[in-house]
């Protein structure tokens, strides 16, 4: 099955090229009390709500998929976590390009010591709102990832049961200026984490660590490698990260990135495609004011 946000906060169920509108589903979300719970109601409820969907999804209006704005398929996760250097290949381009290398004391250790990190839950946006450039006198990289979305509480999670826990999975992007301060700040800009275009269950995607995907930039590919080539697979790196936090639904983990990072300026569009999963077209802009009354 595959999910998707889009419009305005419409629900969709994903068959093929058409998007049907299943939003109906949402009255069978439970009362939110105050204060809300943490996580996304909407991925909690996910597989005791699927064959409703379904079922919905037969009768529903249909749109094609080029014909919407495709939002994050994760309205409200109440954390964002990144596995650093967790490509060889990366660490290695990362030690030799000299302004990562600048800024990047820590990319010499294994992935073990520098520790994962978060990312500003208000940095998550879909696909169809673009990427912002704020500090267009500073680098701003491109980082193609497996995004992994959690379904259930979960801490202490045992390794061999850590798929258990995942709801599907997304094609992501962790955008990161470069600069001096510490990762997570540089990483939690406004529109700094992409998650799209749908999410797809596990069961219809199969085994995580055989996908191979792309990232092209005004259609130049610059990354291309295949999950199997991952430092820590996504078992661990869930087991690991629920080592130090709870997990809850909807929370993301973005899984690393491999070789090829490379600077986004306003007016390109970037192309992220992850087999199984989907592509997802992302535009750079450059970063406006948002109306804040």
């Amino acid at each position: 099955m595959k999910v998707c946000r889009f419009d305005d906060d419409r629900v969709g169920l994903v068959r093929g090229d058409v998007i049907h509108d299943v939003t109906g589903v949402l009255a069978h979300l439970p009362a939110v009390p105050f204060p809300a719970p943490w996580g996304d109601p909407l991925i909690a409820g996910l597989a005791s709500m699927r064959d409703t969907m379904e079922r919905l999804a037969d009768d529903a209006p249909r749109r094609a998929v080029g014909d919407v704005r495709l939002l994050s398929p994760v309205a409200r996760p109440s954390k964002i976590i990144g596995t650093p250097a967790n490509y060889r290949a990366h660490a290695d381009e990362a030690r030799q390009d000299p302004e990562m290398a600048r800024y990047a004391a820590a990319q010499g250790r294994p992935i073990e010591e520098q520790g994962l990190f978060l990312k500003a839950v208000t940095a998550l946006v879909g696909p169809s709102e673009g990427v912002s450039i704020k500090f267009p006198d500073r680098r701003t990289d491109h980082e193609a990832e497996l995004g992994v979305v959690i379904g259930r509480q979960g801490v202490d999670i045992p390794q061999a049961r850590a798929l258990e826990y995942v709801a599907g999975y997304a094609v992501a992007l962790d955008m990161v200026v470069r600069g001096p301060e510490d990762r997570s700040l540089r990483k939690s800009l406004d529109s700094f984490a992409v998650l799209g275009p749908w999410l797809v269950t596990p069961d219809e995607l199969g085994d995580p660590q055989t996908l191979g995907f792309t990232l092209a930039v005004n259609g130049q590919v610059r990354q291309r490698a295949n999950t199997r080539d991952m430092l820590l697979d996504v078992r661990r790196q869930i087991a690991w990260a629920s080592t130090f936090y709870t997990l809850y639904p909807g929370d993301i983990l973005m899984t690393g990135t491999c070789e090829g990072v490379g600077p986004v300026r306003p007016g390109d569009q970037m192309q992220v495609e992850f087999e199984r999963i989907g592509a997802m077209r992302v535009g750079v802009r450059a970063w406006s004011r948002p109306d804040t009354r």
